[in-house]
């Protein structure tokens, strides 16, 4: 399944049924007439009915996460690999709480996501119940649009505008909160799909600025983000480069990116901001497609939070909301690119050397064994930034990084990549302080065969914060301090963690097991981890 994947026209019927259907059926077969036909499920007591109509209506693949931040998680990385929503089922506050983290996330990433939250029957709401909470206050602190069905009469067409929401450009959290009785009373019937605006077109005046800049003769950074960085923007921007002596970047967390041979040379922003202002203090001029300008991921003592250097003018060519492939379409023909651009050639790294395994020596391993058009998602954090550029020529592949800064999201976001793009290998690179927010998300691989490699980085720390504690220039080295960092005492056994979820496992400690590890796992099927300890 891939963005291309076809979508029911506006109008068209919905999921037939005989009988007559109460709320849950009319929101299932609308969800389905909409094209959401995968919904990743936490339920509870509030959600059978919705459980139960799934029997009855056809369409909807149901897939059981044991956390809710798994549901969402998984949610954020099947939009980004198929490229339309799919749903989550989660339980009354606390459910929806407890996904909050990983749909942050997803709305960082402009995923779209239809969330469907059970609530309390209307009649029960005034006996305060103990699972009772603000549920609407809790989705609108996440949320782009935010629906509470007041009526089984409303939530087929309440379900039908959640998906137009989501599925608005460049892709938005949508909420829709269903009153246990509003799923079990009496509807009149689904309701067809609406349909969505397409992403606005960039004004003429915009393109014009950018083609003067960059006839200007000033060095350009290029820095995008969206969909333009996985399709034929892509491409086009690598014309548009080869043109004008651009550098193509992306920002350090952007959602989807593809690279490897055959694609244009795309530099990954550095994530620690005086790295990325040294890098563009080199640029006197920064285009915007669909990104904002640079900023640091937290305020330090001393350092600068906006990373834009002051000689460097900012342009923008497009907003996230434009549609940034039509603008450098646009912008390829104003300064006159050629046909093609370079591309990066297909030279995969050695492997490393034997000896003891390191964070360097894992990626070069990855990106010498790669397969073709696999989709790498990446949480290692200290063990991955440094040497990302190994993958620049490694065999074609999709990269999904974490976008929103909350951890725990890439286990779970690496299964609903594999459940959207079935025929494709995914390799999870994980670290293992973040791993253990949503480990529950290995179960849902082995439940559902997915084909999935995870790769834990092993090194019994929150390595991250060690560098943090620094930075912020705190007191360093107590004990005390160190204990809240260290994973030691005891430490995580990754291959019984995963084993217990039933998924195979084995430790490497040698830059020999793991290539030899990493190797088998890529000539199977379904779901592996390797604890690579480094």
């Amino acid at each position: 399944m891939s963005e291309k994947t076809s979508q029911p026209r506006a109008g068209a019927a919905p999921a037939s049924f005989s009988g007559p259907c109460n709320g849950a059926e009319s929101l299932v077969a609308t969800l389905v007439a909409s094209g959401v036909d995968v919904c990743f499920a936490n339920p509870g007591t509030s959600e059978m009915h919705f459980v139960s109509a799934l029997d009855r209506i056809p369409g909807m693949r149901p897939v059981l996460c044991l956390f809710e931040g798994v549901v969402t998680g998984a949610a954020d990385g099947y939009a980004r690999m198929a490229g339309k929503p799919a749903c989550t089922l989660l339980h009354l506050g606390p459910g929806f709480a407890n996904s909050m983290a990983n749909l942050h996330n997803a709305r960082r990433a402009q995923s779209p996501v239809v969330n469907i939250v059970g609530d309390h029957a209307t009649s029960h709401e005034r006996y305060d119940a103990p699972l009772n909470a603000n549920v609407t206050g809790f989705a609108e602190a996440i949320s782009h649009w935010v629906c509470r069905s007041r009526s089984p009469r409303t939530v087929a067409a309440d379900a039908a505008r959640a998906v137009q929401a989501a599925r608005q450009a460049p892709g938005r959290v949508a909420t829709l909160i269903l009153p246990a009785d509003t799923a079990w009373l009496p509807a009149e019937r689904p309701a067809p799909r609406l349909e969505v605006c397409p992403a606005s077109k960039v004004s003429e005046g915009a393109v014009d600025a950018a083609a003067e800049a960059l006839r200007s003769g000033r060095k350009t950074a290029i820095l995008m983000r969206g969909a333009v960085l996985h399709g034929d923007g892509l491409r086009t921007a690598g014309r548009i480069a080869a043109k004008t002596g651009a550098t193509l970047f992306c920002d350090t967390f952007t959602p989807r990116l593809r690279g490897g041979a055959g694609s244009p040379v795309v530099e990954r922003l550095a994530y620690r901001g005086k790295d990325i202002l040294r890098r563009l203090d080199d640029f006197g001029q920064l285009l915007l497609v669909g990104a904002a300008p640079p900023v640091s991921f937290f305020a330090y003592p001393g350092q600068e939070s906006w990373l834009t250097p002051p000689h460097c003018e900012i342009l923008t060519l497009s907003h996230p909301h434009e549609d940034g492939n039509e603008a450098l379409a646009a912008l390829a023909e104003a300064v006159g690119a050629p046909a093609t651009g370079a591309v990066a050639p297909f030279e995969p790294p050695v492997l490393p050397p034997p000896g003891p395994l390191t964070a360097e020596s894992v990626m070069r391993t990855v990106a010498a064994l790669l397969p073709e058009n696999a989709i790498v998602t990446d949480e290692g954090i200290t063990s991955t930034l440094p040497y990302t550029a190994l993958l620049a020529t490694a065999a074609p592949h999709d990269y999904l990084p974490l976008t929103g800064g909350s951890i725990g999201g890439i286990l779970p976001l690496s299964t609903g990549a594999a459940l959207a793009a079935p025929d494709r290998k995914v390799v999870c690179l994980e670290g293992d302080g973040s791993a253990m927010y949503t480990l529950q998300a290995l179960w849902t691989q082995a439940r559902e065969r997915l084909d999935v490699v995870t790769v834990i980085y092993a090194n019994r720390s929150y390595a991250v914060l060690n560098q943090e504690l620094r930075l912020v220039q705190a007191a360093s080295g107590g004990e005390r301090a160190r204990s809240l960092l260290d994973l030691h005492n005891p430490s995580l056994d990754w291959t019984r963690l995963a084993e217990g979820m039933g998924v195979p496992a084995v430790r490497a400690e040698t830059t020999q097991a793991f290539a030899q590890a990493f190797a088998a796992a890529l000539g199977q099927s379904g779901p592996r981890l390797i604890e690579a300890v480094v």
